[in-house]
């Protein structure tokens, strides 16, 4: 079986980084992928790209296709696969994937995680018709509207102070009575602007409009009330999960299911084996930190490679 010197798994932001770098490092690697360009390949318009003024989802996941493909064929080859699990072998590595099973020398995993969908009537009809789960890409397309942002952790409530930078007014949803998963000082922070006003206890039923987002729909989870809160954009922050399930056993996890990184290397606590980008446990998730993290990991996987 042919020894490779890199697997790279994940085709968003992460895992191209890491395809361009290996590949200009003449490291012989292989990256597998189901799709590329990551969560953001839904979004309409992208205004934090560096490099770009503005660029669709498509359009992003197209350029990251190409960039890697102007190398491939020499000592990158890429795969449209998904991996299904990585298990040690004589040394190296065994990654298996629906096709196919594929040995190297180290790993690197980017394969991001999606977001946790809102569970409620049109909630899909609506997606980016005004419900969107990604403020840093579409919340600058909302200027001057009135905005609700459904959640309750530290997501929720850095996403409301982004919004309050230009939207007319920003409310948060929540299901619970409190606030204790985000951090106090945040919490009071974010809810002492004028323009900042709460709903809670509340369960979301239906998201209302014809063709764009009018409203939401709740009920109050006490009283059994229910009301609509006239809004024109709704950005949903319940969570993320990372696409991990196969790492399990295989590299330390978080109770979140993060993949546990060293943030100087982005080694994982399987030596030979490092991580980057939305999978990992780093406090930030963007596609431009998700990048440069595969780099740090790539600089570091080189030097491995080059001096064990």
């Amino acid at each position: 079986m042919e020894l490779y010197d890199l697997i790279i798994i994940g085709g968003g932001p992460a895992g191209t980084a890491a395809g361009v770098y290996a590949a200009r490092k003449r490291l012989k690697t292989l990256l597998l992928a189901e799709t590329f360009g990551g969560q953001s390949v839904v979004s309409t318009e992208i205004q934090n790209w560096i490099g770009t003024t503005a660029i669709s989802g498509d359009e992003l996941a197209a350029s990251m296709k190409k960039h890697l493909e102007a190398y491939a064929g020499d000592v990158l080859t890429m795969k449209e696969e998904l991996a299904q699990k990585i298990e040690s072998k004589d040394g190296n590595f065994l990654v298996t994937t629906h096709k196919g099973s594929y040995m190297t020398k180290t790993v690197l995993v980017s394969t991001g995680s999606h977001r946790r969908r809102l569970e409620a009537i049109n909630a899909d009809k609506f997606e980016h018709k005004g419900l969107t789960y990604c403020a840093s890409c579409d919340g600058p397309m909302f200027e001057g509207q009135d905005l609700a942002v459904v959640g309750g952790g530290n997501a929720a409530f850095e996403t409301a102070a982004q919004l309050l930078a230009y939207a007319k007014s920003v409310t948060i949803v929540h299901r619970s009575n409190d606030f204790h998963r985000a951090d106090p000082i945040t919490v009071e922070k974010v809810l002492s602007h004028p323009n900042m006003h709460s709903l809670m206890n509340v369960e979301i039923l239906e998201i209302s409009g014809d063709s764009f987002v009018t409203g939401l729909v709740y009920q109050n989870k006490e009283t059994n009330e229910k009301g609509e809160l006239p809004v024109t954009g709704i950005f949903i922050e319940i969570g993320q999960l990372p696409n991990t399930e196969f790492l399990k056993g295989v590299v330390e996890l978080t109770e979140r299911n993060q993949v546990k990184i060293d943030p100087r290397t982005q080694k994982t606590s399987t030596p030979g084996i490092w991580a980057a980008g939305d999978c990992t446990d780093v406090l930030y998730h963007q596609n431009n930190i998700a990048a440069g993290d595969a780099v740090r990991a790539l600089e570091d996987i080189y030097v491995t490679i080059k001096t064990k």
